[in-house]
């Protein structure tokens, strides 16, 4: 009886996994920023993915959550993206201070801490995708027992690292490696920037620190400098499109990734993926070059 229940949950699952379609669909929590003292802005994944979708191509669609009060702040995100975007209601949204050095370096505030998406918020934002992002804020907005749900689902995921070292914690923003090696376990592309690699690797990352973690398919990006893919033990560099300067990157790596998971579910290798999502944000950073530092939101919505 029991290889008999196993081979119908062998069924189920990989009847579910024809159902899907190719695409992405992002999850995360919607977040309003206040950048440098200014008016709050839309931000999180969902602010800055749409424009990434749009550009790949592709079936695509973008699950967020935030408090219904706050929903007014992103009516201009609904507008332009339309059905692409979708918001659930919750109980908080997501808030951070982001004041800036400069241009590269900034300093971040968990001013709110946003809601937790449990096998209950995936049913309610139904995936139809084969591929899923997942672009958490803080460590604790999508639990291993998510990802594993995800994975039965028949789904790839796809995960933001800044999930694995961010704390959640209110005030100064806390990174540290106090992650649980389980939220690793169904992860099919982890994307880290290069600060966060450092905090994961506890030094330099490199070929035996991605062994470690033991995703199969690892970015570590580094900005204008491009970034490096590390797939089956091997490592290579992909440059960036071309370089940006003197402006405000807050999103960039959100689009990104959102750009580069398109492109791997619409089957591109991981090089031509990472070399597309780079001429994207060069493409929208250019943009902002182009406009006034009190229209930054705006510019960060990709209105």
């Amino acid at each position: 009886m029991l290889q008999s229940a196993e081979m119908d949950v062998a069924g189920e699952t990989a009847s579910m996994s024809q159902e899907l379609v190719p695409g992405v669909t992002v999850l995360g929590n919607l977040a309003i920023d206040t950048i440098d003292g200014a008016p709050p802005s839309p931000g999180g994944c969902a602010s800055f993915a749409g424009v990434a979708l749009q550009a790949a191509g592709g079936s695509g669609r973008i699950v967020a959550m935030g408090a219904e009060r706050d929903h007014a702040l992103f009516d201009g995100l609904r507008a332009r993206f339309g059905s692409l975007v979708q918001i659930l209601p919750s109980e908080a949204t997501s808030s951070f201070s982001l004041d800036y050095d400069d241009t590269d370096h900034r300093h971040i505030g968990v001013q709110a801490i946003g809601p937790v998406w449990t096998e209950a918020e995936i049913d309610a934002a139904d995936p139809t995708t084969t591929w899923v992002h997942l672009a958490p804020l803080l460590r604790t907005d999508f639990p291993a027992s998510t990802l594993a749900a995800l994975a039965a689902r028949g789904h790839r995921v796809a995960y933001d690292g800044q999930g694995l070292v961010r704390a959640d914690r209110l005030g100064p923003l806390v990174e540290d490696r106090h992650f649980s090696a389980d939220l690793l376990v169904n992860i099919d592309v982890l994307k880290l920037a290069e600060d966060e690699a450092v905090i994961v690797a506890d030094g330099a990352f490199d070929a035996s620190a991605a062994e470690r973690l033991g995703v199969a398919e690892i970015l570590v990006t580094y900005g204008s400098a491009g970034c490096d893919i590390y797939v089956d033990g091997a490592v290579q560099r992909v440059p960036a499109a071309w370089r940006v300067l003197d402006v405000q990157t807050t999103g960039a790596g959100d689009m990104f990734t959102a750009c580069y998971v398109a492109h791997r579910a619409a089957g591109h290798d991981p090089h031509r993926a990472a070399e597309a999502a780079s001429a994207l944000v060069a493409e929208e950073l250019d943009k902002r070059l182009h406009v006034g530092s009190t229209d930054r939101g705006q510019a960060q919505a990709g209105v």
